[in-house]
């Protein structure tokens, strides 16, 4: 009884051979579908603007607007003291 209990846990316990998933072409995206989105205006709650672009922009756009944000961060941190001076010696 012992004997096939353990070469049943034997079976079980081997790896299969596993193949690593293909995509599916539904979930593969084409970079130069036109997508639409609707952004929000600066200065307005509830107005918005329809902008489309194919989804390579997109990624683009997103990209840049990462960086610009890192630039000012940044900027933010490493910038100079510019704060008035007193008794000669300057305050930050």
């Amino acid at each position: 009884m012992v004997g096939v209990f353990a070469l049943a846990v034997a079976a079980t316990t081997q790896a299969a051979p596993t193949t690593a998933p293909t995509p599916h072409a539904a979930m593969v995206r084409d970079p130069n579908e036109k997508v639409c989105e609707y952004v929000p205006l600066i200065g307005s709650r509830l107005a918005k603007k329809r902008i489309c672009a194919t989804r390579a922009e997109w990624a683009q756009r997103r990209l840049q607007d990462r960086q610009d944000a890192e630039y000012i961060q940044k900027g933010i941190t490493t910038a100079t003291c510019t704060a008035a001076k007193t008794n000669g010696t300057s305050t930050c």
